[in-house]
């Protein structure tokens, strides 16, 4: 099936995807707590402000605002009613933004986990993730979606269930998990058994990998575990600017835009083929990648001493690939701040 996000795959050596949604929106007034899914319609100004600054800067694809836009999120906030509703209007105004930027833009329709744990050790079935997924899926789809993008998922079952509910909504898609337990996901996933999970799939993902976790080191070895693993899919890498830290009552990342420029040269080096950032990357860090990923040449997959090198140390010894359990990596610079 040829759509938007196939045919720029097709033609380009790597894409830039954007960076992070909430930091963004906590700049533009969101306070802790809010759902800010629910801005598609009271600051539509300001959703559109969110999605040109990533096209702006260089975004090949962008998210949109509909992370928590599922209806076991949305009901904390009375919300679970308007799924459609909400989901429809984030992917509307990107929709907008992406066709008057002048140039082919991929619309990702934003679908963050379900918040709730699968069965056996919590509540959710496979068959209400399914329906949950689809229900906001067939919404994206609705407001002009070019693909769904599933995000931050860390359990086996509920990345199947969203490729369930993406088939059902006939829509193509992409999807990452967080390995942020010591290499692992939450629920102990490596790298490796996502690209065996990716390769079972009856309705495979255009493209998969890692998005946020714990820092961009820690990240790249994750690429670098998919590459090892012989993934048939593009491989997506959307690490976080940095460590987070509290500063002046606010959360901020230290990584600077050199230091992600840097690191997008590693993850393309690394095989990732989508390149974007994940929480504190701004437009200016957006910049920064693209204008390295186009000036600096393409060399070979770097090992995990020049990573740590150049963007700092590890989390842990291991990421699970080699058997090692989760023992914690000594402390170690980060070469610029």
């Amino acid at each position: 099936m040829t759509n938007a996000l196939s045919e720029l795959l097709s033609t380009r050596d790597w894409l830039l995807a954007d960076g992070a949604t909430g930091t963004t929106l906590f700049n533009m007034g969101l306070q802790s707590g809010d759902a800010p899914e629910f801005w598609n319609f009271d600051h539509v100004d300001r959703i559109t402000a969110l999605y040109k600054g990533a096209v702006d800067a260089g975004s090949d694809i962008f998210l949109t605002n509909t992370f928590g836009g599922n209806a076991s999120r949305l009901k904390l906030h009375g919300g679970e009613k308007q799924v459609h509703e909400i989901n429809k209007a984030g992917a509307e105004i990107a929709r907008e933004v992406a066709d008057k930027s002048g140039r082919k833009v991929v619309v990702a329709g934003s679908v963050g986990p379900t918040g709730d744990i699968m069965v056996p050790m919590g509540s959710l079935t496979f068959e209400s993730a399914v329906e949950m997924f689809h229900e906001q899926a067939e919404g994206l789809k609705a407001g002009g979606a070019d693909v769904c993008w599933v995000e931050t998922i860390s359990a086996a079952e509920e990345f199947k269930a969203a490729a369930a509910a993406f088939a059902l909504a006939d829509m193509p898609w992409c999807g990452t998990m967080s390995f942020d337990t010591a290499g692992r996901t939450m629920m102990g996933l490596t790298s490796a058994e996502l690209v065996k999970l990716v390769g079972k799939l009856p309705n495979a993902p255009l493209a998969f990998g890692a998005n946020c976790g714990v820092g961009s080191s820690d990240l790249l070895r994750t690429v670098l575990g998919f590459q090892a693993a012989g993934p048939e899919q593009p491989v997506i890498a959307k690490g976080n600017a940095g460590i987070p830290k509290y500063v002046d009552g606010h959360i901020h990342y230290d990584g600077t835009p050199e230091l992600m420029a840097d690191y997008a040269c590693l993850a393309r080096d690394s095989g990732a083929t989508i390149i974007g950032g994940c929480c504190g990357t701004t437009p200016e860090h957006l910049r920064a990648m693209r204008e390295a990923l186009e000036t600096r040449p393409k060399g070979p997959a770097p090992t995990l001493d020049a990573i740590a090198a150049a963007l700092g140390g590890f989390s842990s010894e291991s990421d699970g690939t080699d058997g090692g359990g989760p023992t914690r990596a000594p402390r170690r610079g980060r070469r610029r701040s």
